[in-house]
């Protein structure tokens, strides 16, 4: 049985995590509501959903907070860390509409992913922080890949770019838009990751996420030019 965290213990840092949580959802849910968007690959979602299966999403840890806004009230799942920035981001996240399965690469993970696999097959899409929950920055960790072979489920990558952004001076360097920035969203071709393959088959996955998603980022700056190249609000929307 996995111990549970000391941090847990204080009932003064279980009511700072509950109020770290609220304030944080009020402010996404504030800053969320001012965000236009360009969007680019929503389709290959809606056809995974008329195919009777659930992807596993993946994405880069620095754009949690708009993926957070913008996938909201979809039952997707995600991974958060037993600690205690892990309690608050999840009291965050559950309240706009994920679920939670706690763990991480670094204590608990066999079995947060065991729990993913288990709301996979009960029909809930799986989202994947790659490069979380330490880093290093912008390498995929292995974790999303498994899932899809363990579940025969394929991989969605997808990133998103504010035009107009605060970036913070921490290891993922979390990106926050400013208010009424422009957000692109770019989804990539999902992919499959072979039954039954062995740890090269993971390998080669994992490099092809990770190359997908830099792709990404980059086609997500070129949809952000292109959005100043237009007329003030042509192609956008409201998530």
């Amino acid at each position: 049985m996995t111990e549970a965290p000391t941090w847990r213990a204080s009932a003064a840092k279980r009511l700072e995590a509950k109020l770290i949580a609220i304030a944080g959802y009020r402010a996404i849910a504030a800053l969320g509501s001012t965000l236009r968007w360009r969007t680019e690959g929503l389709e290959h979602l809606e056809t995974i959903a008329r195919s009777g299966r659930q992807p596993v999403m993946a994405f880069w840890h620095g754009r949690i907070l708009s993926a957070t806004f913008f996938f909201r009230r979809r039952g997707i799942v995600v991974m958060t860390s037993e600690n205690f920035d892990g309690e608050w981001i999840a009291g965050i996240i559950e309240r706009f509409g994920y679920g939670t399965a706690r763990g991480s690469t670094s204590r608990g993970g066999r079995k947060a992913l065991l729990q993913l696999a288990r709301e996979m097959a009960a029909g809930r899409a799986a989202g994947f922080a790659v490069d979380g929950p330490r880093g290093p920055a912008r390498i995929a960790q292995p974790g999303a890949v498994w899932l899809a072979q363990a579940t025969g489920s394929p991989v969605l990558p997808f990133h998103l770019e504010a035009d107009r952004q605060w970036l913070l001076r921490s290891w993922d360097r979390t990106q926050i838009p400013k208010p009424f920035a422009t957000v692109a969203l770019a989804v990539g071709e999902p992919f499959e990751v072979p039954a039954g393959s062995g740890d090269g088959a993971i390998e080669e996955a994992r490099v092809k996420l990770e190359e997908r998603l830099h792709g990404l980022e980059t086609r997500a700056h070129e949809m952000l030019a292109g959005s100043r190249l237009q007329a003030p609000g042509s192609g956008l929307g409201k998530a």
